[in-house]
C-alpha cells in the first residue's frame, strides 16, 4: 500500500516538511474553503497541488494522491431544489481534478452532520488524549440541548434517565463545548452549523426513509459515474461514522451489506469503497478480512484506524473512543494482510491500480502533540506512531509471503 498523510492545507498546524519526515510518500487533501455545491476550479486545484508537491526546481518528493473529500451537498442527498446545479458542479470538479492528474476521490453520504464525536480530547490513562463518542452525552445533546422533536423515542428509558442526570449536572461551559463538538462537521471544513440550522435541515429528511436515501445515493452515482469513467477516476464512498442512526436520520453506508448493494447497483470501476476499519469496526460483527475477500476489488482507498467500544450500549449503538492503531476492537493485522493479498491479486491481474493508497487515520495525541495546536483527531506524533506500527505489519506480511 502507498503510505499517505492527511493534510488540511496551508492552515494545517502540521507542515509539509514535517509530513516528509514521517516517511509518507503521498498526501490526502481537499479544498475545504470552497462551499459545498460549488465548482473546484483548476487554478485552486493546481495551487494546492503545488503546495504539496513543490515545483520542478524544488520538489518535495510528495504527491497529491487522494481528494478527501469532494463533499456531496444536502441538496443532492435530499434531491432538493439545487440538486441539478450541484450535480453539474460536481461533474465539473471531477473533470478539473482529472485535468490536474488526481484520480482517487473520497466522498461520503452521511446526512446533515457527517462524522460525530462528543469529546475531541478525552483524557487517557497514559496521559494522552483521544476523540470519543459517548452515547449518554449524545442523548443529552439530542434531548436537552438540541431539543429535537421525538428525540426521547429514539432512546431506551435507561439511557433517557442517564441523559437527564448528566444534563442536570452540566455547567454552561460543558454544554457549549458539547454542542460545538457535535456540530464540528467535516474536519477542515469552514462550514459551521448552529442548533437552529440543524433543526431546519432535519426537517428536509422528514419524508426520506433509509431506502429513499439509499436510492438517492444510487441516483447520484448514476449521474456522475459516466464522467468519472470517462476521465479514469476512482470514486470511493466513506462509511457512516459512527455506523448507526443519529438524530432520527437514516444511514445508508454502515455495513458490508450496504457496500455490496451500492457497488453492485452500478457495476463500474469508478464506483468504489473507502475501507475505513475504524468506522466499520464499531460494529461487533465487522470482519475486516471477509470484507476485503468479498469486496476487495472495489476498494480504492484505505483508512487504517482502530476504535474500542464501551458502555453504555443502546440497541446497535455504543459508546467508543479512538484506540491505538493496534489496540482496538478491529483485528488490524488481519485487515492489513487481507489488503496486501488484494494488492497481490491485482498485480497478477495486471490492474494499474494495484497499489492502494492508505493513510493512518486519526490517532491519539501523545508526547509533543499535547504542547501544540492540531486538528482534532489528527496529531503528528500519534499518527506517526500508528504509521510505524502499520509498517511493522506490512513488513511481517512481506517477510512471510515474499
Amino acid at each position: 500500500m502507498k503510505e499517505t498523510w492527511r493534510w488540511f492545507g496551508p492552515t494545517d498546524e502540521i507542515s509539509i516538511n514535517e509530513i516528509r519526515q514521517t516517511g509518507s510518500a503521498g498526501v490526502v487533501s481537499a479544498l475545504h474553503h470552497i462551499p459545498n455545491g460549488a465548482v473546484w476550479p483548476v487554478s485552486a486545484i493546481e495551487l494546492r497541488k503545488r503546495d504539496i508537491e513543490g515545483t520542478r526546481e524544488n520538489p518535495t518528493g510528495l504527491t497529491w494522491d487522494v481528494v478527501e473529500s469532494l463533499p456531496v451537498s444536502e441538496a443532492i442527498k435530499t434531491k432538493g431544489a439545487d440538486r441539478a446545479t450541484h450535480i453539474e458542479a460536481y461533474k465539473e470538479s471531477l473533470r478539473n481534478l482529472a485535468a490536474c492528474g488526481i484520480q482517487v476521490i473520497c466522498y461520503n453520504f452521511m446526512p446533515v452532520i457527517d462524522w460525530t464525536r462528543t469529546n475531541l480530547a478525552s483524557a487517557l490513562p497514559h496521559g494522552g488524549t483521544a476523540m470519543q463518542f459517548d452515547l449518554i452525552d449524545f442523548a443529552t445533546f439530542d434531548i436537552h440541548l438540541l431539543k429535537r422533536e421525538r428525540a426521547q423515542a429514539d432512546y431506551s428509558d435507561a439511557l433517557q434517565a442517564q441523559a437527564l442526570t448528566r444534563f442536570s449536572s452540566m455547567g454552561n461551559t460543558r454544554k457549549k463545548e458539547l454542542i460545538h463538538n457535535i456540530l464540528a462537521g467535516l474536519p477542515g471544513s469552514e462550514e459551521h452549523w448552529t442548533t437552529s440550522d440543524i433543526l431546519d435541515c432535519l426537517k428536509t429528511y422528514d419524508d426520506i426513509s433509509r431506502a429513499d436515501l439509499q436510492q438517492n445515493l444510487i441516483d447520484f452515482l448514476a449521474e456522475i459515474l459516466p464522467t468519472a469513467e470517462e476521465h479514469g477516476l476512482r470514486l470511493c464512498c466513506h462509511p457512516d461514522d459512527p455506523p448507526f442512526p443519529l438524530l432520527g436520520l437514516p444511514r445508508v453506508m454502515s455495513t458490508q451489506e450496504d457496500y455490496a448493494k451500492i457497488t453492485s447497483a452500478i457495476d463500474s470501476p469508478a464506483n468504489g469503497i473507502t475501507f475505513c476499519t475504524g468506522s466499520l469496526g464499531i460494529d461487533p460483527a465487522f470482519d475486516p478480512a471477509d470484507f476485503v475477500k468479498t469486496l476487495g476489488p472495489k476498494i480504492h482507498f484505505v483508512h487504517l484506524r482502530n476504535t474500542r467500544s464501551h458502555t453504555p450500549h443502546d440497541g446497535n449503538r455504543t459508546s467508543f473512543f479512538e484506540a491505538a492503531h493496534l489496540g482496538g476492537d478491529t483485528d488490524m493485522p488481519a485487515a492489513v494482510f487481507a489488503l496486501m493479498g488484494e494488492e497481490k491479486r491485482r498485480r497478477s491481474a495486471g490492474r494499474t491500480d494495484a497499489e492502494i493508497p492508505m493513510r493512518p487515520d486519526h490517532g491519539q495525541a501523545i508526547l509533543a502533540d499535547l504542547d501544540r495546536p492540531m486538528m482534532p483527531g489528527y496529531p503528528l506524533i500519534g499518527r506517526m506512531k500508528g504509521l510505524a506500527e502499520l509498517r511493522g505489519i506490512i513488513a511481517a506480511y512481506r517477510h512471510i509471503n515474499g
